[in-house]
């Protein structure tokens, strides 16, 4: 008995320190953009997260097209320098296959 506490104690633990992916992505366009005087073409892509029309760019898949649809995703770091009116922020978003890729924020509209 005293095993299968154990057992349980340790699973719930797991799944606990598991990230969270609990926003909601839509991907509208993705493009690739050449960065200065390299050959890599860098993700870039545009998106609907909570409502916000942003522009999310990835430097760690190169040369690739992230494809149009909706991923799940939550915020890898989020730097408020001057208040509520600047940020930085780069969300983590969860493919598929369950691997992940970073995105720094770029741009906001409304």
């Amino acid at each position: 008995m005293k095993h299968l506490l154990v057992v349980l104690f340790l699973c719930s633990t797991l799944v606990a320190a598991a990230p969270e992916y609990n926003r909601n992505v839509h991907v509208n366009a993705s493009r690739m953009v050449l960065h200065g005087n390299s050959s890599a073409h860098y993700q870039n892509v545009d998106v609907v997260i909570d409502g916000k029309k942003c522009q999310l760019e990835s430097i760690e898949a190169t040369n690739t097209l992230l494809m149009p649809g909706d991923y799940k995703a939550r915020i890898n770091k989020d730097h408020r320098t001057s208040g509520d009116y600047d940020v930085w922020r780069v969300y983590e978003l969860q493919l598929p296959d369950k691997k992940v890729r970073h995105f720094v924020m770029v741009a906001i509209t409304e």
